[in-house]
């Protein structure tokens, strides 16, 4: 059992990019970002209960590195760096606190690091649950609606939404609430300070006018980078300015391993 995935080699030796979406997402979410960056060998995951990993399922963050590590060792990639977001960045942070072999670094966008305290993680537990609820009985095109309507996501316009709405009203919603259960942020640790603690490089992603992320951002590392004309979707309102990001990153950071 593995992650299906977009596998897109490159000539020359270079870390691999293993690109995580976020809820909901599937392996095309980075596939503009991706096609700005083809000096790298690029892999493009789709999540449990997403795309064509839809019939895959976890219960648990344990299960979910598990699997990730299984599909990596599988593409035969052995040194690679992990861009993940929001869910994909959650899981790129928790696998990373594992200190994983042939980890290079870290790329997150808008991915929250975990819930400091017990009563806030129970709140969300219970939201988390509704929305799950949801997903099972209702079409999709509404519950959509309504989740592209949390403050979150206020930075959208109405046709940005709309065409969200539609994209993501392909999926299967079981499957989606099975793997929104399983990487709920209540059942995240509080991944702060372990990340701090990292010998790796971990980057961090936000649209300008994310706020509520851009405060987060600076609890998790000293690396921030804003993303202009961008909110939480950073990477598919302004695909350019997240691929020439990575692009510096990467240089920096692989030409300070040489």
């Amino acid at each position: 059992m593995m992650l299906h995935g977009l596998a897109l080699p490159a000539d020359r030796p270079q870390p691999w990019l293993v690109f995580l979406h976020g809820f909901s997402g599937d392996n095309r979410e980075w596939q503009a970002v991706s096609e700005m960056l083809t000096a790298f060998p690029r892999l493009l995951l789709d999540l449990p209960g997403h795309g064509g990993s839809a019939d895959l399922s976890v219960t648990s963050f344990d299960d979910m590195d598990a699997l990730l590590r299984v599909t990596l060792t599988r593409y035969n990639i052995k040194k690679y760096w992990l861009v993940g977001y929001s869910l994909g960045g959650r899981v790129s942070m928790y696998h990373a606190c594992q200190h994983p072999a042939g980890l290079c670094g870290v790329v997150v966008e808008g991915g929250h690091p975990g819930l400091p305290d017990e009563s806030r993680r129970h709140e969300r537990l219970g939201s988390d649950r509704q929305w799950a609820a949801r997903f099972r009985q209702q079409p999709l095109e509404v519950v959509f609606d309504a989740w592209y309507r949390q403050p979150v996501f206020a930075s959208l316009s109405e046709p940005q939404r709309a065409a969200l709405v539609a994209l993501r009203s392909r999926n299967n919603g079981a499957t989606l609430a099975t793997m929104l259960e399983a990487t709920s942020l209540a059942q995240q640790p509080d991944l702060r300070s372990l990340l701090r603690t990292l010998s790796i490089p971990v980057h961090y992603l936000y649209g300008e006018y994310d706020s509520k992320f851009q405060m987060l951002a600076t609890q998790v590392t000293g690396h921030c980078h804003a993303i202009p004309a961008a909110g939480h979707n950073a990477h598919r309102e302004n695909p350019a300015a997240v691929a020439d990001i990575l692009a510096r990153i990467l240089r920096l950071e692989i030409k300070g391993t040489l």
